[in-house]
């Protein structure tokens, strides 16, 4: 059985019309995937023996998503991986987020209960 990445246009977790965001989520959400972009977010190549490492994920795994990636547009793979422009868009895209995710974790410690 032939694994396929999520993409747009093709059914995915949570869209059967495989709408382009429902797609992205479906990939980003998948074990190890915002790991190993992260591990490559400074533009250096990993190797897969560096990035297993880092991202704590078992070979087979960590191959499947690489392979994921890589169909997706997200890696390059020469001398290592490293992010595409396609995958150097999406980090940008993220900021936002991260942003969003920083002030959020504020919020949620000055709402947290004391002990």
């Amino acid at each position: 059985m032939k694994l396929v990445a999520p993409a747009p246009g093709r059914p995915v977790r949570g869209s059967r019309t495989g709408r382009p965001l429902m797609a992205a989520f479906d990939l980003l959400g998948r074990r190890g995937v915002l790991r190993v972009l992260w591990e490559l977010r400074d533009g250096a190549p990993r190797t897969f023996r560096v990035l297993a490492a880092a991202a704590e994920l078992s070979p087979a795994t960590l191959n499947t998503r690489l392979r994921e990636l890589r169909d997706a547009g997200l890696l390059d793979a020469a001398d290592g991986y490293r992010l595409s422009r396609l995958g150097r868009e999406l980090l940008s895209a993220l900021e936002p987020l991260q942003r969003w995710a920083a002030g959020w974790a504020k919020q949620h410690a000055k709402q947290a209960p004391r002990k």
